[in-house]
């Protein structure tokens, strides 16, 4: 009788080598996976794990476009970010502009541009009511007006929107660029001081000067500041202003310090003058004839002679601004509509007062 065999049951170690072995052997069926995992639960796991990186990506995205919205929104209040705008809602007339005659050959030139390349650079306003106050861009905003009446592409031009106000940064806006674009002539840098100063901008003309052209140097500003008191004395007159030579301002500033301007007025309001020429060899002869002074030459400011009085403010509206100088006073109205009937009947009751 053969002898039975005695069984052990194995130690840990070999049914951790067993479990070893059946996990390596290569499955017979196809259909079979090396792991215990059911394929549904594997599915919906990787399905969790991409849509818990979508999730992230999605909040990833967000976040930009909401960094990207702030941005946009920041650089379109700085006035960084150009807006089409109807050509209706622009007043050309927001501010006294500094440039006074134009070169039409220059707009042509500005006009084919236009027509073939388009805007490159925007112009500058500022919100005024129910529209926009021009800063900055003249040229280009009449260059779209004349190209509008025939070209509806040219309603609306590209601008940036600042908010400027009418104050110094207005002015300063405008002078600065026209100074980069093309330069003004003395005459038009004393002319806007003065202009400036006068719709109460700036405190005087001198400060005007310092602000507008800071960047200049203490030569060149004392140079403006002669051409404003050319503009003071005699900007009414002047047929050509723009045409004086730097030379021929100063010389005209240093006479009108010394008490020249009844003389040099006299002699502009009884001249009939053809061009720039002429005109100054008219003021050259007056100049001539003025005695030379006896006293010590002021140096800077403005004629002691021209006093500008305080400005008085109209119930509906506007405002009444006057200057008084030896032997006359100029008596300006801004801000309201006056047609040529109210002109004469203020004129009639000017010299109903003075008979």
């Amino acid at each position: 009788m053969a002898k039975r065999r005695r069984l052990t049951a194995p130690d840990t170690a070999e049914l951790e080598q067993l479990e070893a072995g059946f996990a390596a052997k290569p499955s017979i069926s196809p259909f079979e996976t090396k792991t215990t995992t059911p394929p549904i639960a594997q599915v919906a796991a990787e399905a969790a794990s991409l849509n818990g990186m979508a999730a992230v990506t999605d909040r990833v995205a967000l976040a930009q476009d909401q960094g990207d919205a702030a941005r946009w929104r920041d650089a379109e209040n700085a006035g960084l970010v150009a807006q089409n705008l109807p050509l209706d809602q622009i007043d050309p007339d927001f501010i006294r502009r500094d440039r006074m005659v134009e070169d039409e050959e220059a707009m042509a030139e500005l006009l084919e541009s236009l027509r073939v390349h388009g805007l490159r650079t925007p112009i500058e306003v500022t919100p005024d009511g129910d529209g926009f106050g021009l800063i900055s861009g003249y040229r280009r905003l009449d260059a779209f007006r004349r190209l509008s009446e025939t070209d509806p592409r040219f309603s609306q031009i590209p601008a940036f929107v600042r908010q400027a106000g009418t104050g110094q940064g207005a002015y300063v806006s405008m002078v600065e660029e026209n100074e980069l674009r093309s330069n003004l002539s003395p005459y038009e840098r004393g002319r806007i001081a003065v202009l400036a100063a006068g719709q109460g901008v700036f405190d005087t003309t001198e400060a005007a000067v310092d602000v507008l052209f800071a960047a200049a140097s203490k030569a060149k500003r004392s140079k403006v500041r002669s051409f404003a008191v050319v503009h003071e004395a005699l900007g009414d007159l002047l047929k050509h202003p723009i045409a004086l030579t730097e030379k021929a301002g100063l010389k005209l500033a240093s006479a009108l310090r010394d008490g020249a301007q009844s003389k040099l007025r006299q002699t502009l309001a009884s001249a009939e003058v053809s061009d720039a020429k002429e005109e100054w060899s008219l003021l050259e002869a007056a100049l001539k004839d003025t005695p030379e002074p006896t006293e010590t030459k002021a140096r800077g400011g403005r004629p002691q002679e021209v006093q500008r009085l305080a400005p008085q403010t109209l119930p509906g509206g506007g405002e009444i601004l006057a200057e008084v100088s030896s032997g006359e006073m100029r008596i300006r109205i801004k801000g309201r509509e006056l047609g040529p009937k109210d002109a004469e009947q203020l004129i009639a009751k000017i010299s109903s007062y003075l008979a």
